[in-house]
């Protein structure tokens, strides 16, 4: 169990890699060089100013923005949520100047759009240096697998029946390329063009493909861009989050309401439009770049370690054979289907909070009370609500004509080892009782 969790966490700050796939064109270790030696932003891959405050053992400084703020004062309780920290207080960074509490850009966007919203801020004291180890979502697939398989007792004999089947019927409608995806990473290319036409067409049926496409294009923005404005965030030690923003609300009308990448899906000339209106500049090498990236990064979240990616068909796979071969490819087409079923919303708890517990035991055992998303740390950080050996304090804060925030009142609130209600996180409800922003599509 612990080795699935450490096999989902990155230091970027390390040369240690994972075991992956055989039968690659190139190595996580080739990749992890390129990308923090051969961009012009890659040196903020480990040298970001979050990571680095984690790693001083000094005091962290967050903001998390809710409209919740009634319940919190009434409860005196702060609980974690699900999302890309799976188990924890989705929050940005602050750095403590003589002005105010700086946030960190991420957290500045969040103040400028989220005007509904009271912000909350945090001093959590840990009782040693954090270890810079994020939590990569795209690489829970075994451990969402091993949870419904421990869980399956859940679920109806015609709800498992529907799963399963629902899952088959994906995998063998997108089979053809995935397959190209294996043999793209394997060494044999696609032309770009049409490699990105397939995947978007393909992302609708199989919507796990529009996140590693979101996220492959936030990597490439972040690390390449050399607008001013990514250079001044640059110097304040931070990746520029208004690129992928922009990026997601120009792809999908919506988005802003509501982030679901399983409906980020452009094709190749919509993908050049798309990036030639954020940097001109980035838009001769997108193609290839998602290409190649997404093919390497697809095998290694898809596959077993040691499976040979050279050989292996995803056609006429079986249930059971998936398991053994393709294990985290299969837990997340779990996860994601499970979620659009008529009964998740009292299942929810059943599967979401038993892979909470292993997480907080997980990062309680590596002194992670602040775990961030690590498949790029862009800023996105969260609290550990089961983290025994920190102090923490918690203020309702101000936002002043400077841009800083300013503590006003302190709360007298605890951090409870529990997830929020369904309907307070992101895999809410719609008043049609529909999964808001996981909505079935035709296979």
């Amino acid at each position: 169990m612990h080795h699935e969790w450490d096999n989902a966490h990155t230091d970027h700050t390390s040369s240690t890699t994972r075991p992956g796939p055989s039968g690659l064109a190139e190595t996580e270790a080739d990749w992890r060089h390129h990308l923090a030696h051969e961009t012009p932003n890659g040196w903020l891959l480990n040298g970001n100013s979050m990571t680095t405050t984690l790693a001083s053992g000094h005091p962290i400084h967050l903001m998390h923005t809710t409209v919740a703020l009634d319940a919190i004062r009434a409860s005196g309780h702060l609980y974690a949520s699900t999302g890309c920290l799976v188990a924890a207080l989705y929050c940005a960074p602050l750095t403590a100047e003589p002005a105010g509490l700086r946030p960190h850009n991420l957290g500045t966007y969040l103040l400028e759009t989220k005007k509904h919203t009271r912000t909350l801020v945090f001093e959590i004291t840990p009782d040693a240096p954090v270890p810079p180890k994020g939590i990569d979502y795209l690489r829970l697939g075994a451990i969402h697998l091993r949870t419904y398989l421990t869980h399956r007792s859940f679920l109806t004999e015609p709800e498992d029946t529907q799963l399963r089947r629902a899952v088959l019927d994906r995998l063998r409608a997108a089979a053809p390329f995935l397959d190209t995806l294996l043999t793209n990473a394997a060494g044999t290319p696609t032309p770009d063009a049409e490699f990105i036409d397939q995947l978007a067409a393909t992302v609708p049926a199989f919507p796990f493909l529009g996140y590693l496409y979101f996220e492959v294009l936030s990597e490439y923005l972040m690390l390449n861009s050399t607008t001013a404005e990514t250079k001044a965030y640059a110097q304040l030690g931070e990746m520029n989050n208004r690129l992928y923003k922009r990026l997601a609300f120009s792809a999908v009308q919506g988005m802003d309401q509501l982030f679901d990448l399983s409906r980020f899906y452009p094709g190749h000339e919509r993908l050049l439009q798309l990036v030639g209106q954020i940097e001109p500049g980035l838009t001769a090498d997108v193609a290839n770049f998602t290409r190649q990236r997404l093919s390497h990064l697809f095998a290694n979240v898809a596959l077993a370690p040691g499976q040979d990616a050279a050989s292996f068909t995803f056609q006429d796979a079986d249930f059971d054979t998936l398991a053994a071969t393709a294990p985290h490819l299969l837990g997340q087409l779990l996860f994601r289907e499970m979620r659009i079923t008529d009964r998740y919303p009292q299942l929810y708890l059943a599967f979401e909070q038993a892979k909470a517990l292993e997480a907080w035991d997980y990062w309680n055992t590596e002194g992670i009370p602040t775990p961030f998303n690590g498949t790029i740390p862009k800023g996105e950080i969260g609290i550990n609500t089961a983290y025994p050996r920190s102090g923490y304090t918690v203020w309702t804060a101000e936002t002043c004509e400077r841009g800083r925030l300013h503590p006003i009142e302190q709360l007298d609130v605890a951090l409870l080892p529990r997830l929020a209600e369904l309907g307070m996180t992101a895999m809410r409800r719609d008043k049609a009782g529909k999964a808001a922003g996981h909505l079935r599509r035709p296979v």
